[in-house]
């Protein structure tokens, strides 16, 4: 008995040893520089996640917290690079959804595992895509549209910003549900996709609602559909695709990631910095709005959801597309 009394006791004290280290941890933590790794030029929707993120970090914690732009091979130079880095919390990576519901079926040989590689920690933001035209194509709904394509089907261009994007993608899940045969030109870019819709030498692309905007107001392209479940909150005059095609979404999504390992509490830390972020009233109407952002800020289990979820729908989709990088 005394001995069972002995082992009781000293598992007790591990754990509050454990415990204690614990909390330790969660607070000290954060005690150096942060980085947020992101996987794309500055400037971009990526770029100024990771920013506002750093910025809040700073101006919240008192913490150094910087910056670091990896762009190259569909977010796999930063993805591989994060994957590989300490699981303390001071690396983390502002990765877009095809980083690991789209990339693990594009490249065969993918330099990171999309599942293990990476912890959860909360989702950021989803941005709805726009369908814009341009103004000779004589089609004003996506109605139209359709009926242009069936009626001469295959003389349609579509641009994109690479292979395997969202853009890509969204069109390509747009023709599989209306049967149409959109031909697609692929751009490094969004910007000089839509430069030639303007232009006139492709006809049709998808893009974020924030980027098309400013080209429909100024009558440069034709705005005719959104990507939303509904028609948006903020622009109820324009009518989602779903209204004409049941159940069609056209989403990009961005969620904070870390590498393996991260110990739990502190995923709760840099969790609840994220939603009193972009809870905040000013982050809000200043930056999330302003662009057309909503935000998915939520639990590491729902981040995880969310991959699993839509793994599949993209992976058939490329499947059956015969879409490949390789």
């Amino acid at each position: 008995m005394k001995i069972w009394l002995r082992a009781a006791a000293a598992i007790a004290a591990l754990a509050a040893a454990a415990i204690a280290t614990t909390v330790a941890r969660a607070d000290k933590y954060p005690s150096r520089t942060i980085t947020i790794i992101v996987p794309a030029s500055p400037g971009g929707v990526t770029d100024m996640l990771g920013r506002i993120l750093a910025q809040h970090i700073i101006a919240d914690w008192g913490a150094q917290a910087v910056v670091e732009n990896k762009p190259g091979a569909n977010n796999q130079v930063a993805a591989e690079y994060v994957t590989h880095q300490p699981g303390d919390g001071y690396t983390l990576f502002v990765g877009p959804e095809t980083t690991f519901i789209v990339n693990p079926t594009l490249y065969p040989h993918l330099a990171y595992d999309p599942v293990k590689g990476f912890t959860p920690i909360t989702g950021l933001v989803q941005i709805y895509h726009a369908l814009i035209l341009n103004p000779s194509v004589p089609a004003n709904n996506v109605k139209e549209l359709i009926a242009l394509d069936k009626a001469k089907p295959g003389q349609l261009n579509y641009g994109t910003f690479g292979v395997g994007s969202s853009g890509h993608l969204n069109m390509e899940m747009f023709k599989t549900m209306t049967v149409t045969k959109f031909v697609a030109v692929h751009y490094k870019g969004a910007a000089p996709a839509i430069q030639d819709v303007i232009a006139g030498h492709i006809q049709l692309m998808f893009v974020s609602v924030g980027t098309a905007l400013p080209q429909a107001e100024a009558q440069r392209v034709k705005l005719i559909g959104i990507g939303a479940p509904k028609r948006m909150a903020l622009l109820p005059d324009i009518p989602a695709i779903a209204e004409t095609v049941p159940g069609y979404s056209a989403i990009s999504w961005f969620a904070l990631f870390g590498p393996p390992g991260m110990p739990t509490d502190v995923v709760a830390k840099i969790n609840g910095e994220v939603q009193k972020t972009f809870s905040d009233p000013d982050v809000r109407k200043n930056f999330l709005d302003k662009q057309y952002f909503e935000s998915i800020a939520g639990s590491p289990k729902e981040l995880s959801q969310r991959v699993r979820t839509e793994e599949p729908k993209w992976r058939k989709l490329i499947t059956t597309a015969h879409i490949t990088m390789e």
